[in-house]
């Protein structure tokens, strides 16, 4: 499948996240979008990297992360152009990032068109994912706007955040956005269930780089003074000396708090391909193959007596037995072991910074 118009159409992931809630298999230096987190045979870059192959052009597929992972960028793609491989200097969420590769298609194609996509999300049916893109960028390349897809909602999920939608007003399926939630408390989300307007946040978005241009000049005009005014530097000699420049001076917002809240010209696409973020190893059960008592199991050598409903994430050479454990979360590694229940998994964050503490980094 092509895209509209594909000669001007971009993709850009994003892939500077460090994953945490994924510890301990997800480290700092070797994060989850770089990881088989679903024991697939392709890390989860892979599978994002491999969607968009086809879709446009290779040269026009950029992917935005740490400078410290452009190696493991440049390993696990080897494809991808070097050049296409953007580094930044400091993590400071998703609005600079966006304003990064949108200022610099900007100066290299005023006509670009631009999905940005996350790095480390689940996509099963690629070819109803490209559809959607396929109807977003149909919709901006003719109208002023910001289009991000929306998930029809399955259960009332706490960990994602929601979009609430009008009516349909311009095109069939195209909803104009009429509020943002992040991350409800379980009450709210069921009532947003219950509703029928709500969807997940997918944080997957698609728009003209001179329409988000102008965003960024009426709700971040700060960023967007800091960018714009560099913008003749980028796709030069002069591009990483100048963002290393820019990015300490930029606000640590993502782009959804930055500016799709405040916008008026923004739309949602609802869709159902099979999708998650995969942010917390119950997502990761969720979507793993299961064994007749449901237990997840990546990994060669486990031997589950007893036990239901578990995710088990261990070495291939480990032998593992697990008996007598219902819900939980079982990850080794070659120098940490956790063992969590499966409704005690938002507090791995806590159990890193605990780890952080008493521990120092060498654990994490």
């Amino acid at each position: 499948m092509i895209s509209e118009n594909s000669k001007h159409t971009y993709v850009a992931i994003m892939a500077g996240g460090i994953g945490s809630r994924f510890w301990p298999v997800s480290r700092t230096n070797l994060p989850k979008q770089f990881l088989d987190i679903l024991g697939s045979g392709s890390t989860l870059i892979q599978q994002t990297f491999e969607r968009f192959i086809g879709f446009v052009p290779l040269e026009n597929i950029f992917v935005v992360t740490a400078n410290d992972y452009i190696g493991l960028v440049k390993e696990q793609l080897p494809d991808l152009p070097h050049e296409n491989i953007l580094g930044e200097p400091f993590r400071k969420n998703t609005a600079p990032c966006i304003a990064y590769i949108s200022f610099k298609l900007l100066e290299k194609d005023p006509q670009a068109s631009l999905i940005v996509a996350p790095a480390d999300h689940l996509i099963i049916h690629d070819e109803k994912f490209l559809n959607v893109c396929c109807k977003a960028l149909s919709f901006v390349n003719h109208l002023n706007a910001l289009v991000t897809i929306g998930i029809k909602p399955t259960h009332p999920n706490t960990g994602y955040g929601y979009i609430q939608f009008e009516t349909p007003e311009v095109a069939s399926s195209i909803n104009k956005v009429k509020t943002f939630t992040e991350k409800p408390n379980r009450e709210l989300a069921e009532t947003f269930l219950a509703s029928g307007d709500f969807l997940w946040n997918s944080g997957i978005f698609i728009w003209q780089v001179k329409r988000i241009a102008e965003a960024f000049k009426n709700h971040l005009p700060e960023m967007f003074e800091l960018f714009s005014t560099d913008q003749h530097k980028l796709n030069s000699e002069e591009e990483k000396t100048t963002i290393e420049n820019i990015y300490p001076q930029c606000s640590n917002i993502s782009i959804d708090f930055g500016v799709m809240e405040k916008a008026n010209n923004v739309y949602v696409i609802p869709a159902d391909f099979g999708w998650s973020d995969l942010g917390t190893w119950c997502s990761a059960w969720e979507n793993m193959d299961k064994d007749y008592l449901e237990n997840a199991v990546a990994g060669q050598r486990v031997m589950v007596v007893d036990a239901t409903k578990c995710v088990v994430h261990v070495p291939d050479q480990k032998l593992v037995i697990l008996q007598g454990l219902n819900d939980f979360i079982v990850v080794d590694t070659k120098d940490v072991l956790l063992v969590c229940q499966k409704e005690k998994e938002q507090e791995i964050k806590d159990y890193v910074a605990d780890v952080r503490r008493n521990m120092g980094d060498d654990f994490l």
